[in-house]
């Protein structure tokens, strides 16, 4: 899969009421000139921008039409106004101004609204939506077409209601077709393909081949979204052994069929209609599932048929993205490729793209869009990367920077293009040269990331190829420089550790972020709290650690009270680091077969990793609370069970971990008037096909945390999310308690906790319900999840559990890595709870680490089994640790 920016072309054609250069004569006035008898002059030069835009000179046609609405407007010639402007708000966005469209169609709308005029107020919305998608704003879009209630009934004002409304056929499949296409944008591909059919079904009926173009289009892209969601689970299956495997893959596949059943037809009714813009669209999606069937005479036949049907693109922006999209697919991406990025193309499929990009450069430059020309420029200087032709792709490299930087909304590309600078550079020998690059494109990431990591669910799984490896490489090569100064000076810090290390730890703090917008997506409420520095915590016996696993090493970096920064690398492979620590999980998990006895061998491996290398300064600053702030598999294992020889970390300090310093709300926790909704399933349950059974521990954990507090509890038929939304719409509760089985899965969509009446709720919604406390500035002190389990070795699940506490809202969470069905988790609960409220001088982190040493370091016969770290390790303290 070759990555997000394959969908340029295709983002450029929106499901629409118009499409390339074809009208469709869905409104009275369609894209065409204007017939008023008070402005003759204005008809004229109306005319004139239709031939112009016609000629594709997409610029000339604009300033003709903007004259010709300021004669309009001079003469109070209000409806041809109207029409001018719908004109201009069509074409805008060609030229890389879709905030002038905004403009445009908002002042069209409100002449329609004047007017009375609601059909055209309903269609002129849906065309606004589009720019919305066109933005990476769905969530706007759907807003203005439906904006759904909590039945999912459409507002009387948006598009959709007013088609419904006022009989306008047309007007509906547009909008439910431009609903399905945001829909899929945020995630919700069963909604899009729903909303798709419906359109589909509507189209039908009219004889407008261009309109079942794009919708059939339109169902392709969702069910491939789909069919790409089904892969990416089945590599995680694969990863993390998991017998599902099969089954996504097979699901993957009829996703894929359907696809391709849809835009075999969207291809043969454009072909036949000679509507050049739709047969290319539907090239472009169809080749890459030919790849993934290993289809490679089919796709050839494709991909030759897109590179002739070029030359009959007019030169506009659409020709340059189609042409780089090609280059993109010249080849299948090979599996053991690092990234789409960075992956070259063989030498003779290499000259081709040669001469195609030159060509696209061409285009870009006489129609003067500069957005277009820095993808052209920067792809073509990547292919002289690849020939290690420095010096060009330097130069070319940067002609695509520069013209990045004047073209409007360019930044999308500016920074891969810092990117490959500092690649480049890196490979001259020059290492600070290289830095100051990747720090460029870093900080032109840290304004736009939330932005295009939001946009496009498709976008947000290719994260790691196209956004997280700028990060790590310039952490790299701080890292190079960092351990050539300690080998120098034969010590864990340098002269210049501080500096060189803490710029090392804000790289890291930015990939963490990035992370977390990447796997919660618009769903993520993010909010930092602020720079922070470890100095300004006032806390004295606490030490961050932060861990960086990169290809060829692991980093763990000290973070003393005082702010000293000391590093210690590990040499080992990223994979068989990996490795390492799953096999530390499932040795963890493995109670069941060895309930009294347990192998410390590896959990004293990692705690030499880890921990060791620093003990003279640990207990030089006499520290007492260890918070790590883990990367990848490590957020999937608890620290606590690391091994000295001797003792357990956790009987030695208090431990918690945070997603990152920024995002962690550093107030001490408000213990007067704490109050408690406990939340917990008895029962039986099955979920989806899947048996979940009773937990009898359940009832007793509850019963004893509302000793402990006050509060209220609701279980098992009581424990629904509409009884949650009552409860919470009443009463602001500080602590929520929930005691039942959860899971954190790849996706968001796949996180959920099982509620009463065999039902669950998703993670996302539960988030939506839980911010509820926060009214009154009254923020939710704890989240308590003590039955959830992720999956070992499944790196993104490990991230939505690093993330609970931010993304619902609170300032901690405590959590499970895996559930016991047994007592001891009442028995860590109780103890943890009932340390917080009788000690104000206690914190959260301390408060766990004395439940799990009650645990460790008893002595009772019949709970003898408890010390195995299998029953107290998986509770991690998740936030605020104060």
């Amino acid at each position: 899969m070759r990555g997000w920016l394959l969908s340029l072309f295709l983002c450029s054609l929106t499901f629409c009421l118009w499409l390339g250069n074809v009208p469709i004569t869905i409104t009275p006035r369609e894209f065409t000139g204007v017939v008023s008898a008070q402005s003759p002059d204005a008809n004229q030069l109306v005319q004139q921008g239709l031939e112009l835009y016609q000629a594709s000179d997409v610029k000339a046609a604009i300033t003709i039409w903007e004259k010709a609405v300021n004669i309009y407007q001079q003469n109070h010639d209000a409806p041809a106004e109207a029409i001018a402007r719908e004109n201009l708000a069509r074409v805008y966005p060609e030229i890389g101004q879709s905030e002038q469209a905004i403009i445009q169609w908002n002042q069209v709308i409100a002449y329609y609204r004047q007017v009375g005029n609601w059909q055209q107020v309903g269609r002129s919305l849906t065309e606004l939506a589009q720019v919305y998608s066109s933005l990476g704003q769905p969530t706007t879009a759907i807003a203005l077409l439906c904006n759904p209630d909590h039945n999912n009934d459409c507002s009387r004002d948006s598009a959709l209601q007013f088609a419904q409304t006022y009989k306008d056929s047309l007007g509906e499949a547009a909008a439910l077709g431009s609903l399905g296409d945001a829909n899929r944008l945020i995630g919700k591909y069963d909604s899009a393909i729903r909303n798709l059919e419906k359109s589909l079904d509507i189209v039908n009926k009219f004889n407008i081949s261009a309109l079942r173009v794009s919708v059939l289009n339109s169902l392709g892209n969702a069910h491939i979204s789909q069919a790409l969601v089904n892969h990416r689970q089945a590599d995680s299956a694969k990863q993390t052994g998991d017998d599902d495997e099969k089954k996504f893959l097979d699901e993957a596949q009829q996703e894929d069929e359907k696809a391709l059943n849809y835009l075999r037809q969207s291809l043969e009714l454009a072909s036949s209609d000679h509507d050049v813009a739709g047969e290319m669209r539907s090239h472009l999606q169809i080749i890459p599932i030919y790849y993934r069937k290993h289809a490679a005479t089919e796709a050839a036949t494709s991909l030759q048929q897109a590179i002739n049907l070029l030359e009959r693109l007019p030169e506009n922006r659409r020709r340059v993205y189609a042409t780089i999209d090609l280059v993109h697919l010249l080849e299948p991406i090979t599996s053991d490729a690092k990234s789409f990025r960075v992956s070259c193309l063989k030498p003779d499929t290499s000259a081709k793209a040669t001469d195609l990009l030159n060509q696209a450069v061409t285009v870009a430059h006489k129609i003067e869009d500069f957005r277009a020309e820095s993808f052209a420029l920067g792809e073509l200087g990547h292919i002289y990367e690849c020939r290690q032709e420095y010096a060009k792709s330097l130069e070319i490299t940067n002609q695509a920077r520069l013209a990045a930087e004047q073209g409007l909304k360019a930044q999308d590309s500016l920074y891969l293009w810092e990117w490959q600078t500092g690649r480049i550079l890196q490979a001259l020998g020059k290492p600070d040269a290289a830095i100051s690059a990747y720090e460029l494109a870093t900080n032109t990431l840290d304004t736009i990331r939330r932005d295009i990591l939001t946009a496009n669910r498709d976008i947000q799984f290719d994260f790691r190829e196209t956004i997280e490896p700028i990060y790590r490489e310039l952490i790299a090569l701080r890292l190079s420089l960092e351990e050539s100064q300690q080998t120098a000076n034969k010590s864990l810090v340098s002269p210049d550790s501080t500096n060189n290390l803490g710029s090392i730890i804000t790289t890291m703090d930015s990939l963490r972020l990035a992370e977390l917008q990447n796997y919660f997506g618009n769903d993520c409420a993010l909010v930092s709290s602020g720079q922070k520095n470890i100095t300004e915590i006032g806390n004295q016996t606490t030490a961050f650690l932060n861990t960086i696993i990169l290809e060829d090493k692991t980093a763990v970096v000290l973070t003393l009270p005082k702010g000293q920064n000391y590093l210690h690398s590990i040499s080992i492979k990223r994979q068989d680091f990996i490795d390492n620590i799953n096999t530390f999980r499932i040795s963890l998990e493995a109670f069941r077969d060895a309930p009294l006895g347990y192998d410390n061998k590896i959990a004293k491996q990692i705690y030499n990793w880890l921990i060791e290398p620093f003990t003279k300064e640990l207990q030089q600053f006499n520290i007492k609370t260890l918070v790590f702030v883990q990367d990848g598999i490590l957020r999937s294992v608890p620290m606590a069970a690391l091994y000295d020889g001797e003792k357990y970390l956790v009987q030695k300090y208090a431990i918690a971990t945070i997603p990152t310093l920024n995002l962690t709300d550093l107030k001490p926790l408000e213990r007067q008037k704490l109050r408690v909704l406990a939340l917990g399933l008895t029962a039986n349950a099955t979920i989806d096909d899947q048996k979940y059974p009773a937990n009898a521990g359940v009832l007793r954990e509850i019963n004893e945390v509302l000793q402990k507090i006050h509060g209220k509890k609701l279980l098992n038929d009581d424990f629904t999310s509409d009884r949650l939304n009552q409860e919470l719409d009443k009463q602001a509760y500080p602590i929520i308690h929930i005691a039942t089985h959860g899971e954190f899965g790849t996706t968001p969509e796949d996180t959920f906790i099982v509620t009463g009446k065999n039902e669950k709720l998703s993670f996302q919604k539960l988030e939506k319900q839980i911010r509820k406390v926060t009214r009154n500035n009254q923020l939710l002190e704890l989240l308590t999840l003590t039955a959830c389990e992720t999956a070992v070795g499944d790196e993104r699940a490990a991230l939505g559990l690093a993330g609970v506490a931010v993304q619902a809202g609170a300032k901690s969470a405590l959590a499970s890595l895996w559930a016991i069905q047994d007592k001891s988790t009442a028995k860590i609960a109780i103890s943890f709870y009932n340390k917080l409220v009788s000690d104000p001088n206690i914190s959260k982190a301390e408060a766990l680490q004395f439940a799990q040493k009650e645990l460790i370091e008893n002595q009772k016969l019949e709970e003898l089994e408890y010390t195995h770290p299998a029953y107290w390790s998986p509770f991690i303290l998740i936030g605020n640790w104060l």
